[in-house]
């Protein structure tokens, strides 16, 4: 663990064999998984803090299309528990998400990219902690 900022630790970094960087991230929320799983699987929630769905089709196989991001798919859809889509040429981005006593959420982010450079996300999920 490299990292530990309200509610947000960043994992381990590693760098598979076929040169896919894959980040991890545990966020700990003291929201309940409904409100948790809005912020990050419905437009509405993404336009807050990651970027305005253009095209969101909130199905497995759906298409997304993230403004300044790319387009892409759903690549696994479990009504508040996984959400993963998968961007062109930015690679798949997972969060799973588990309730937590007495009322909250403990999300487990990964990122797998072709891309060997910082996307961002400690800075977004700052703004995920403080969206409404």
């Amino acid at each position: 663990m490299t990292g530990v900022t309200r509610g947000i630790e960043e994992g381990a970094t590693e760098t598979r064999e076929d040169g896919t960087r894959v980040l991890h991230y545990l966020l700990r929320f003291p929201q309940p998984v409904e409100n948790v799983w809005k912020a990050v699987a419905t437009p509405e929630g993404l336009r807050a803090w990651l970027a305005e769905a253009e095209v969101f089709e909130p199905r497995l196989g759906g298409e997304v299309t993230l403004r300044g991001l790319g387009s892409g798919r759903i690549t696994a859809w479990d009504v508040e528990r996984i959400a993963e889509y998968t961007v062109e040429g930015r690679g798949r981005i997972r969060f799973h998400l588990e309730p937590t006593r007495p009322s909250g959420t403990t999300v487990r982010f990964t990122h797998e990219s072709p891309r060997d450079e910082d996307p961002g996300w400690r800075r977004r999920f700052e703004g995920l902690m403080s969206a409404p």
